[in-house]
């Protein structure tokens, strides 16, 4: 096994790093080439879950002129630029894992560039607002986030409207560097959003990536990080609440490729009505030359009607017996009768008292979003979702 020293040159270090494509079921062939991702059956351990027919044409590839509206908000030095396909794919890394994401780069016809340089600190967010109108025709989109050397930023990309949205999106931040980069995605009932998110953390820096889904038929993501050097965090943060026949389901891999690096994921999700699905499925490699790192997933959901369905499949893949930590853990059921009875033995009601659980289960996670107007909206946002549902007849 390879030891790394955080004082050896990059030459070293490089050595010591291990991106090669590793044979998964869960994690297949990374490629630009449409082709070499057939389209999926269902039978495929990736789309198992996957209702494809609701996914309206996207897995067919037709091209299109349709687009969503851009609006965004710069913090000083920030630069949003278009690229062309050629330039992102070099200035970006891992090529897409499934069909989706290659469908997208290749019909994009180019590439938004959302730079923030080396050194430079921003005291307020970058916004992004997506907007669409219809669902008629296909919205491709390949986007570039590059975070420069010892630079810090928190990035905000809001989803609202109607669309069919496939996006690809390249996430590269540098040595030392820090990103929140949080997504939301409030789309109207009737949008379908694919998106592919694959992240590439320096040495020494870290990455939050927070994933808000509460709108939308169908919204299906794919979260996958590696490292370039030792030293990198990732936290994988998300909340999410399904209505009925919503299909929400996320998707994170987490593929430890430098020694001394940490991954933390950690999902909540909530769902109620007949026929609403949420699926989560997390993956963490370990590889051999990954000693010495900490990694734990969980996932969290809360099912508050009968006919609501919640999967939910934790994986970890160990190839190295050094390591300082890792676990992972998974939970679905209804109401915890401890914390009902405590509030109940105050005098709260018990439809109020099942409220104020579901504001406290999603908190932990809501709070740690660092844009307090984006928490207060969340919090609005799942009373709004409460509203509606009798938590009185709920187990």
């Amino acid at each position: 096994m390879t030891l790394v020293d955080t004082d050896r040159t990059v030459e070293n270090i490089g050595q010591a790093l291990e991106l090669d494509h590793v044979e998964s079921h869960l994690h297949p062939e990374p490629s630009y080439d449409v082709a070499a991702h057939p389209v999926p059956t269902g039978l495929e351990e990736i789309w198992r879950f996957t209702p494809l027919k609701r996914l309206r044409g996207l897995l067919d590839g037709t091209p299109s002129d349709a687009h969503l509206t851009w609006e965004q908000q710069l913090p000083e030095g920030v630069t949003l630029t278009q690229v062309s396909t050629a330039e992102a794919q070099a200035l970006a890394v891992n090529a897409p894992f499934d069909r989706l994401g290659a469908l997208a780069v290749a019909n994009a016809g180019g590439a938004v560039l959302l730079d923030v340089p080396a050194n430079l600190e921003l005291s307020e967010p970058v916004r992004l607002t997506l907007t669409g109108d219809s669902v008629d025709s296909t919205v491709w989109g390949h986007v570039v986030v590059r975070v420069g050397t010892h630079a810090k930023a928190t990035v905000v990309v809001d989803h609202a409207g109607s669309a069919t949205y496939d996006a690809f999106t390249q996430v590269v931040v540098g040595d030392g560097a820090s990103l929140d980069l949080v997504t939301v995605n409030d789309w109207a009932d009737d949008a379908v959003h694919a998106g592919q998110y694959n992240v590439r953390v320096g040495r020494d820096a870290s990455v939050r990536a927070f994933e808000v889904s509460l709108g939308g038929d169908l919204v299906r993501t794919n979260v996958n990080v590696d490292y370039a050097g030792p030293g990198g965090s990732a936290e994988l943060l998300g909340v999410y609440f399904a209505d009925a026949g919503q299909h929400i389901e996320h998707r994170q891999f987490v593929d430890h490729t430098a020694p001394r690096t940490k991954s933390n994921v950690e999902y909540k999700g909530a769902l109620q009505g007949q026929d609403a699905h949420t699926v989560w499925v997390g993956n963490v490699l370990i590889r051999k030359v990954a000693e010495g790192i900490e990694t734990f997933e969980q996932n969290d959901n809360l099912v508050l009607t009968d006919g609501a369905k919640a999967d939910s499949v934790p994986n970890l893949e160990i190839e190295t017996g050094d390591i300082a930590g890792a676990g992972h853990a998974s939970t679905t059921g209804r109401f915890d009768d401890n914390h009902l009875f405590y509030l109940q033995s105050r005098g709260i009601e018990e439809a109020e008292a099942r409220r104020l659980v579901v504001h406290g289960f999603f908190n932990d996670i809501i709070r740690r979003i660092g844009v307090p107007e984006l928490q207060e909206r969340l919090v609005e946002a799942i009373e709004s979702e409460l509203a509606g549902a009798d938590l009185s007849k709920v187990g």
